[in-house]
Parts: C-alpha cells; sequence; structure tokens
C-alpha cells in the first residue's frame, strides 16, 4: 500500500513554532497551490493546504521560508476523526510533511497575499 503526496506551492504566512512536551517542535503551515487548468472564468484556481511539520523539518522551515517562498514537500496523507462538544464527528485531512525542499524566495511580482490568513 502507499500513502505518499507531493505538492509545490508558497507559504501564506510566516512558519511559527509550536513547542510542546518532550521537547517536540510543531509547525502547521498553508500553503497556496494554483491549480493546472483554468476556470469558468478563465481564471487558475487555488487550493490552500494545510501541512505540519515536525521537529527538524519544523524549525528549518521556519529559519529559511518566509510567506510567498515556494517550497516542495514530500509526505503522507493522515485523516483525524473526532467527535466535538455536541456530540457531531468530524475529519480532518492534514499532510504531513516528511522532506522540504526550499525552491525560492518570494519575488515582488509573486502573486501571494501575505497579508490574507487562509488558514481555514
Amino acid at each position: 500500500m502507499l500513502n505518499e503526496v507531493a505538492l509545490v506551492g508558497r507559504l501564506t504566512k510566516d512558519p511559527e513554532i509550536t513547542d510542546l512536551e518532550g521537547g517536540k517542535k510543531l509547525a502547521s503551515v498553508v500553503i497556496a497551490v494554483p491549480r493546472m487548468y483554468k476556470n469558468s472564468s478563465g481564471l487558475y484556481d487555488t487550493d490552500y493546504i494545510r501541512v505540519t511539520l515536525w521537529n527538524g523539518i519544523a524549525l528549518n522551515t521556519k529559519e529559511y521560508c518566509r510567506c510567498g517562498d515556494l517550497i516542495g514537500i514530500k509526505g503522507r496523507i493522515q485523516v483525524n476523526n473526532y467527535v466535538d462538544a455536541e456530540g457531531k464527528n468530524h475529519s480532518l485531512l492534514e499532510i504531513i510533511a516528511e522532506k522540504i525542499s526550499f525552491l525560492s524566495s518570494k519575488k515582488d511580482d509573486d502573486k501571494v497575499n501575505c497579508s490574507k490568513d487562509k488558514e481555514d
């Protein structure tokens, strides 16, 4: 069986590290990935994909990447199921990064709006 995903996109904001128990480091970033085809209006739609980074990958990404930078991610898909306070079942799909490639820094003409928060 295989659970592998490869994505290339731009960071929508600067990575931030959360320190967890036991010395673990966590960063959750969102990358903007444009689709390869135009929609009915003649524009390219963009998917905003949440990616979870752990420990060394999180620290390196925080150190070397900023909003708008182009990164490549190789990882796996993980689905977390939970029940909210009202008893409703939910599923949260996330990408767990296993490798990151820093591809390029943002240029002035790159079309990523770093002032908008695309977390949801």
